[in-house]
């Protein structure tokens, strides 16, 4: 199995996806895979550090965390080679060739990726909203071998098929009480883990994050204090959705961007699926109007 999260932050990934793709990689070990792309250079998240010096220590960061989580990491780079520039990105044809060119490149089974805010009331990240709709808008171009050729030159005589991924959305913190998902992945096990991993984003989390004061969160001053801000970030989470458990969730909402999948596929492949918190019977009958069933 090849699990591919494409963000929009250097540290999205441990914030909404870390613990799945852990269990993951406990359960199926050298036949899982999983790479994660971010897709902006990480240069404005701060307040004191420059911007080459955030970008910099951005980059460290996340593949410090890479090695704790066993996955591949690398920053998406447009066809001219530059990485997209954090706060302000946007759904241009470059930003969806590279899109195109890094799911393809990789040939995912499941894709993970912010959502679309459907409430215009929502709060959102600009960086987030390009993300998710440029995989959106690039989705049935994965296997398009065309698509991007200008961008990408190729012998546009000999193409072969790609696989279409199932795409995913996760969780999103900026939306603000308007996020809803279909499946609740108990991800209590690797609660640890995924503090490890988080703890590595010491520019966001010790110094960005209090500062900005978005979030409500104080600055933690070692792994500990650190430890218990994440377990009231995840029972936060809970609380929002409705969850009436002290355990960490990470939540899913099955898209038709991509490949539709089976409910039992999902529930199949997927870590352990909390039933009491997740939506499966309407999203077997979602899955059934798009073909999936």
């Amino acid at each position: 199995m090849k699990a591919l999260f494409l963000h929009a932050h250097h540290d999205d990934y441990e914030f909404t996806a870390a613990g799945t793709f852990e269990l993951w990689r406990r359960k199926l070990g050298a036949d899982f895979t999983a790479k994660v792309v971010v897709c902006t250079d990480g240069k404005a998240g701060h307040h004191f550090r420059t911007r080459e010096e955030t970008g910099a220590m951005r980059l460290r960061e996340q593949a410090a965390a890479a090695a704790i989580g066993g996955f591949q990491f690398e920053p998406l780079r447009l066809p001219n080679g530059q990485i997209p520039r954090e706060a302000c990105l946007r759904v241009t044809t470059d930003l969806l060739a590279a899109l195109w060119k890094a799911i393809r490149d990789f040939e995912p089974d499941y894709l993970f990726c912010p959502p679309v805010a459907s409430d215009p009331r929502a709060g959102i990240h600009v960086d987030h909203v390009a993300v998710a709709a440029a995989v959106r808008e690039v989705a049935y171009m994965i296997n398009v071998p065309h698509a991007f050729t200008p961008e990408y030159p190729a012998d546009e005589t000999q193409s072969k098929p790609v696989k279409v991924p199932v795409i995913l959305n996760t969780y999103d913190t900026y939306q603000f009480g308007e996020n809803s998902h279909d499946l609740a992945v108990d991800v209590e096990a690797a609660f640890e883990a995924i503090c490890d991993m988080s703890w590595c984003h010491q520019s966001q989390i010790v110094e960005w994050i209090p500062w900005v004061g978005r979030h409500k969160m104080a600055a933690p001053q070692n792994r500990e204090e650190w430890k218990n801000v994440l377990r009231e970030r995840f029972l936060r989470q809970n609380r929002e959705l409705g969850f009436k458990s002290p355990h960490a969730f990470e939540m899913f909402t099955v898209t038709a961007w991509g490949a539709v999948p089976t409910a039992e596929q999902l529930l199949k492949d997927f870590p352990p699926i909390t039933p009491k918190f997740s939506h499966v019977k309407k999203l077997r009958q979602r899955l059934a109007r798009w073909g999936g069933e």
